[in-house]
């Protein structure tokens, strides 16, 4: 890669950062400026691209429940979503072409079809980049919007087999062998430890599962996806996940550069590529409306539907193929690469304010919430402790046994990953499935019988928006979280958060004083720093 790919993606996305916007915002403009200036895209970029994608949809895998996509408001949400969109982008396009609005003119019914097929799907890259960033990848509506995204992946991966005529080998049904020697791997990975063979191991799982796949002639990067699912069990999955995140981020900038290489854009197909922009609220309440009848809560179904309402890198695909079989012309694989671009920077910024548009309009779109809910989304009755945990990770579960072996009031836990509650009862540990971020939770339970609530997760947009809600449901207790870095302890000091403790700081105050008293004539006098 040239270093003024390097250069243009750091001063861009630095520039985003500044206006506090996502840094991919900023690689996609380094993009489209630089295919301007006249550089083009080599090998290396590519390489970069396709290395990020394999490793984000392998780590996407290793976060996910298979049963998730057998839930009603997945598959059937996703189905009702697709057949709703395609009849009406055609009647929009159709529309425009009554006007005579250039290029719409000469799309027929299958062309017509083609591009509203495309533009139905969500961009897994920006969703999941979006979901990660704010934490909320194993909440109620992370795990609904990545199951939708696996379900449309797998539509994707079926549109290609037969537009392209390229079917699955006899040899595919080997694949089933992984079941065989899946106790192998297993053995594999909890012999490399946790140095430098971990992430090596993760690359060379993900890899090789894309490698393995296309042989047999199925798309790899859905290789690499299945394959992290079938590991999602092991108890390395989150630390291979963890080892992997730099080194996905890294390549996934070689995507986002890679977008605005498509090709050069007219103010025209600027303008064209807005009407079809014009779309995407169309988006967001065909799947508010469709996950609403589904049972799914208000709040989880409105924040699902924001994250979704964007265009697909898949959408590029589509016109590539077109173009290549005469259907489409040259200049539609602009326009689409122009609207899968600003999606992204629409999806972005809108859901910085999703949830304070949530709360602003919480009585308005609480009037489409169905009355009997899922059973996903009712809240188990916590037990009356006074002390509840946020985050029942290692600092959470930390806490916890810390709490209630030392403490008279005795504390419970709460997290927003319901297969990891599951497991923590298995293990004798009071923990219960909610979404701290949502207020009706705090709403549904007696806040009167709480006198602290501890905050044990590392994201500071996760700790600002607990405690704005709590603070919202008009909880009267006190509130401890955990930072990593100075400067985000003094942001949530700031914010009014009575007490935040550096995690690496406590961590070492604590492992001195416990090391200190094997000391056979050592006080118990803390240490304070």
């Amino acid at each position: 890669m040239d270093f003024i790919w390097i250069l243009f993606a750091f001063t861009c996305g630095l520039a985003a950062k500044t206006v506090s916007l996502p840094p991919s915002i900023g690689f996609l403009a380094a993009g489209f400026i630089l295919n301007m200036a006249g550089y083009q895209a080599d090998d290396s970029l590519t390489l970069l691209s396709n290395l990020g994608i394999t490793l984000m949809l392998f780590t996407v895998g290793l976060k996910l429940n298979v049963k998730n996509l057998f839930q009603n408001e997945v598959w059937l949400g996703c189905t009702l979503h697709t057949l709703v969109w395609i009849v009406l982008t055609i009647s929009f396009i159709k529309f425009l072409a009554l006007f005579s609005v250039n290029y719409f003119t000469s799309l027929d019914l299958m062309t017509s079809a083609l591009i509203a097929f495309a533009l139905s799907f969500s961009s897994t890259v920006c969703v999941i980049k979006l979901l990660e960033e704010n934490g909320e990848m194993r909440t109620r509506h992370g795990r609904l919007a990545v199951s939708i995204l696996v379900i449309q992946d797998i539509i994707a991966v079926a549109f290609l087999v037969v537009a392209t005529g390229k079917t699955p080998s006899i040899w595919a049904f080997s694949l089933l062998g992984l079941f065989l020697i899946k106790p192998l791997i297993n053995k594999l990975i909890n012999h490399v430890g946790h140095g430098e063979l971990l992430p090596l191991t993760g690359f060379f799982i993900a890899l090789g599962s894309y490698e393995l796949f296309e042989l047999v002639n199925i798309k790899g990067d859905l290789g690499a996806l299945l394959v992290g699912m079938f590991l999602a069990s092991h108890i390395k999955a989150t630390e291979i996940n963890k080892a992997l995140m730099s080194f996905k981020d890294i390549f996934l900038i070689g995507f986002f550069l890679s977008i605005g290489f498509t090709a050069i854009p007219t103010f025209e197909m600027l303008g064209l590529s807005v009407l079809l922009l014009l779309l995407i609220p169309i988006k967001f309440v065909l799947f508010f409306g469709i996950f609403s009848l589904l049972k799914v809560r208000c709040r989880s179904a409105f924040l699902s539907a924001i994250s979704l309402s964007n265009y697909s890198e898949f959408g590029l695909i589509v016109g590539a193929l077109s173009v290549t079989a005469g259907w489409l012309s040259n200049e539609w694989l602009v326009i689409l690469a122009l609207s899968v671009a600003i999606s992204f920077i629409f999806t972005n910024i809108t859901y910085q304010f999703a949830h304070n548009l949530f709360a602003k309009h919480r009585q308005f779109l609480s009037r489409f919430e169905r009355k009997d809910k899922l059973a996903e989304d009712n809240f188990s009755q916590p037990s009356q402790r006074p002390i509840v945990i946020v985050g029942m990770g290692r600092v959470g579960k930390g806490a916890y046994h810390a709490i209630n072996s030392h403490s008279n009031n005795p504390a419970w836990g709460l997290d927003a990953d319901k297969d990891k509650t599951i497991l923590l009862a298995e293990q004798g540990i009071e923990a219960y499935y909610g979404d701290a971020e949502d207020i009706h939770f705090w709403e549904s339970i007696d806040l009167s019988k709480i006198e602290l609530v501890l905050l044990a997760m590392p994201s500071v947009i996760d700790a600002i928006t607990i405690t704005t809600q709590l603070r919202a449901a008009n909880y009267q207790g006190k509130i401890a979280a955990v930072a990593r870095y100075d400067d985000e302890r003094v942001q949530l000091e700031e914010f009014g958060i009575d007490k935040v403790f550096n995690f690496y700081t406590e961590v070492g105050v604590g492992f001195a004083e416990e090391s200190l008293a094997l000391l056979p004539h050592h006080s118990a006098k803390p240490i304070t720093i």
